[in-house]
């Protein structure tokens, strides 16, 4: 049996396995039709063509007690042309599943084009709590037409008269940028029920980030917000600052690499210096470009309200060996709710640069500059390529297509 871990478990993860046809599929849908009670399966680590897909999904439609379908890292080489009807055969079937609470659909390139065939799922599921599509380079088409369904799902719900079940959203390292913010902003809004939000490496801007900062507002029990490696700088950082209070059970916060720079960190430690997240544990700020200000005042929050934070990351901001004043204020306030330890090793700190509140205003109006700029290249005509024209169309067509029931 391929589940030794409990009875009700099915997992093929990491068996490496090329399955095309059904023949070479049928072995492990007997041994699922086995299962009694079938709670989890796992596929990950495994080569699944369009037929054996179409197997799978014949098999798990029968299992009405499925809660959580892992189907992560299961096209390693396969054909884009493959995936679509893959995907599809995969999601209808888990739509017949009432109690289907997670999917975890990541590290699957299927790419912008490939987002439809999960829509319907994602707009319809009931009973969906747990959304995992991390590493699916679904760029800031693919990814508004996911937020759509988002929103579809809180809608549907509302129909109902109830709230939508979704709690986790998981979507990082998919090229989402800018483009997809409103998008996924309406979504957050309407859903209102998210505790837990990851959306690193994204080439999101400020804009993006302000914008998926007040749909989160709308959701009071976002206990975990992870937007690492995006691009906030001061306004990005500005509109965190003055959601956190939205927030006041939020336990972990991920913000290192997002370019916050000292007035940035500012706004941010300010508003945790009200005491407005009290329950934060985990509060991740490496290589932001933070200065001694912004980490004193830092200091400050966490003497005043850091009774719970127990890890805490600087490293990669301004500084020469961490034994400056502001890094032991750190510490000492750190060290008054027996937290000592929670700070991490600060051994790659980089040199201020000269002038350094003039470099940051100036970089501050360039942005604002490039942002107005690139504003006024988006109303001008654009001469497409070949590819990008076509990509376009077919993801057009895609949405047209759409109906979400």
């Amino acid at each position: 049996m391929a589940s030794p871990d409990r009875a009700t478990l099915y997992s093929l993860v990491g068996r490496q396995l090329k399955l095309d046809s059904l023949d070479q599929t049928q072995p492990f849908l007997d041994e699922i039709a086995q299962v009694d009670g079938l709670d989890e399966v796992r596929f990950g680590g495994n080569t699944l063509g369009v037929d054996a897909c179409e197997g799978v999904a014949r098999a798990l439609e029968k299992k009405h007690s499925l809660r959580v379908a892992d189907f992560s890292d299961i096209f390693t080489g396969r054909l884009i042309s493959e995936i679509p009807q893959s995907l599809r055969f995969l999601c209808t079937s888990l739509l017949s599943l009432p109690n289907l609470t997670s999917l975890d659909l990541s590290d699957n390139a299927f790419g912008g084009r490939s987002a439809e065939p999960m829509l319907e799922f994602i707009g319809n599921a009931p009973a969906l709590e747990v959304l995992k599509l991390n590493n699916n380079g679904m760029g800031p088409a693919g990814g508004a037409m996911i937020a759509g369904a988002l929103l579809e799902n809180a809608k549907k719900a509302e129909r109902e008269g109830r709230k939508s079940n979704l709690r986790v959203l998981v979507c990082g390292r998919n090229r989402l940028e800018n483009g997809s913010s409103q998008a996924f902003s309406d979504a957050f809004a309407a859903l209102g029920t998210l505790r837990e939000v990851r959306m690193p490496q994204n080439g999101i801007r400020m804009e993006g980030i302000e914008l998926l900062a007040q749909g989160l507002q709308k959701n009071p029990d976002l206990e975990w917000l992870d937007l690492q490696d995006n691009t906030a700088t001061e306004k990005g950082s500005r509109a965190i600052a003055k959601s956190l209070p939205s927030w006041p059970k939020l336990r972990v916060l991920n913000l290192s690499d997002c370019l916050l720079r000292p007035r940035g960190g500012l706004s941010i430690f300010r508003t945790l210096s009200t005491g407005s997240n009290p329950h934060l544990s985990s509060l991740k700020l490496q290589s932001n470009e933070l200065d001694a200000r912004a980490v004193t005042e830092l200091a400050r929050a966490i003497a005043a309200h850091g009774q719970e934070l127990a890890e805490l990351e600087l490293n990669g901001n301004y500084g020469d060996d961490g034994t400056e004043e502001q890094f032991e204020k750190v510490r000492e306030a750190l060290d008054k709710w027996g937290n000592g330890d929670a700070l991490d090793e600060l051994d790659e700190l980089e040199e201020p640069e000269e002038d350094e509140d003039e470099d940051e205003d100036d970089d501050e109006e360039a942005e604002e500059e490039a942002g107005e700029s690139d504003a006024e290249k988006e109303g001008a005509p654009h001469k497409e390529s070949a590819d990008e024209k076509k990509e376009s169309d077919d993801l057009a067509g895609l949405m047209d297509k759409v109906h979400i029931a």
